[in-house]
């Protein structure tokens, strides 16, 4: 990785600098958490984590999906051709707001409720895509995601998904469970690396590619910085901010250095018996190490066979930069990364954001994201890792039944979709459902949250356990797993 050497006249001191910047901050504060912890027990503030889930796990890996923007539930996984039937019509001239009908849902107070930002949409878009059936079970879903309806067997989609936070800051919400307004909090990926143990000692537990949101650029919060995720990108040349040494050095001249600063910190130890800070730091620098040549390993394709690369759509432009992160996804899986994070379409408000022109706009995403994402599922599933790895599909919010402008629709809060397959995950069923325009989640309602405690109770944590005494959750905090889809 390295060519160039140092020259042979350069002095300890110089020789240690030179590696010691090289190292990523970032990967060495992740390695802290030990130390942390250790400090913090040793003062009787609370016990960390051991490490081991509290109850046998269903899942060992978590690759979690977002779709910056808002997915339009209704030409996607929740279609509804009402919308079609009764378009241009406003939901008061429509029998879906029969009030004397027990069947219905009462949607006449949607006229006098405000629907997204502030606005009222209340006359009907119709949809922008045909609708099929898909797999053995015959899930219905739109005609934009034919790659990822061949995996409808393997594949639960909720329907009755809900948030509060009715702009962009719902990101936040559906990575922590609060509101954008209510402080800084922990997101499902810091709690899930503050609770469980490495599978692999050489790579970063928690690891997040593609831009992220600067409301939703942190993750461990009031759990300390060492529980943010470690930033990759697919490049096998530059994967890691600062992973590189500032000054060149050839890998036997970083193995001196490494062992020279081991062997002091060793005889320290010597002064200084059980020293967990120390010994944390140690380990720090060790894997930031190891990192330097683990990492663009795993972002080299050059050993993937060509119509794998094809499977994930590398050899598409559409498809090639979503393919490549999802294909980085699997390797990661398959060398034991707890909790991979990949955000699609990152970027101001979020490339799903479709005010207007909804139907090139959401055709233009699919496109990108539909064929990777079922490659990711069907090449977890033939190597046998679909098994432990839980896959989530989501977005922060879904999108408006009624049209805004003359082509687009607005933010929507009250009920869209997210799927998860994997992990324990039982396939080919949809649980929960929104009323016949989609306005409002009306069966089985959950709030983001429920996602969060279900891939917890597939890893086997308690989110109660994880608990710190001085940052007491609220109860909706925790949420509640979605047993219906958990077997």
């Amino acid at each position: 990785m390295f060519e160039q050497t140092v020259a042979p006249c350069m002095g300890r001191r110089q020789l240690i600098r030179g590696f010691q910047r090289g190292l990523s901050s970032i990967a060495l504060t992740a390695m802290l958490s030990d130390e942390a912890g250790a400090d913090q027990a040793a003062h009787g503030k609370w016990s960390p984590p051991t490490g081991i889930s509290h109850r046998q796990p269903a899942a060992t890996n978590v690759i979690w999906l977002f779709m910056n923007g808002g997915v339009s539930h209704m030409e996607s996984f929740d279609p509804k051709p009402m919308l079609s039937k009764y378009a241009g019509k406003t939901i008061s001239e429509t029998p879906f707001s029969d009030v004397q009908n027990p069947d219905k849902l009462k949607l006449a107070r949607v006229t006098v409720i405000n629907d997204a930002n502030g606005q009222q949409r209340n006359r009907l878009f119709p949809l922008q895509t045909g609708v099929r059936h898909y797999g053995e079970c015959g899930m219905q879903l739109s005609d934009w995601v034919p790659a990822i309806g061949s995996c409808a067997d393997d594949i639960a989609v909720v329907r009755s998904m809900f948030t509060t936070d009715d702009n962009h800051g719902a990101q936040t919400q559906f990575h922590s469970g609060r509101h954008n307004l209510d402080g800084a909090f922990p997101t499902l990926g810091a709690w899930v690396h503050y609770g469980l143990g490495s599978l692999n000692d050489n790579l970063p537990q928690f690891v997040s590619i593609g831009k992220r949101e600067y409301w939703n650029a942190r993750d461990g919060h009031y759990l300390g910085p060492e529980h943010d995720a470690v930033p990759l990108r697919v490049d096998a040349a530059n994967p890691l901010d600062f992973a590189e040494p500032a000054t060149a050095l050839s890998g036997d001249y970083q193995s001196i250095g490494f062992d020279l600063v081991g062997r002091l910190n060793r005889a320290r130890s010597v002064q200084y018996p059980g020293d967990a800070s120390l010994e944390a730091r140690i380990r720090a620098y060790e894997l930031a190490y190891r990192m330097q040549m683990s990492v663009p390993e795993v972002m080299n394709f050059q050993d993937e066979t060509a119509a794998t690369q094809e499977d994930y759509g590398l050899n598409q432009k559409e498809t090639r930069s979503f393919g490549m992160q999802m294909l980085a996804a699997r390797r990661l899986v398959e060398r034991g990364v707890r909790f991979i994070q990949v955000q699609h379409g990152a970027g101001g408000a979020g490339a799903w954001d479709a005010h207007s022109g909804l139907r090139a706009n959401h055709e233009r995403n699919f496109r990108a994201v539909d064929q990777p994402v079922a490659a990711l599922l069907k090449d977890l599933k033939r190597r046998g890792l679909l098994e432990t790895t839980l896959v989530l599909f989501a977005t922060e919010f879904g999108r408006t039944p009624g049209t805004q402008g003359s082509d687009g629709r607005d933010h929507h809060i009250y009920g869209f979709s997210v799927w998860m397959a994997g992990g324990g995950i039982r396939g080919g069923l949809v649980h929960g459902a929104t009323d016949e325009i989609g306005f409002h989640a009306v069966e089985d309602r959950h709030y983001v949250t429920d996602v969060h405690a279900t891939i917890m109770y597939q890893l086997g944590l308690d989110s109660r356990e994880l608990e710190l005494p001085e940052r007491k959750r609220l109860d909706v905090d925790h949420g509640s797993p979605i047993k219906a889809i958990t077997g």
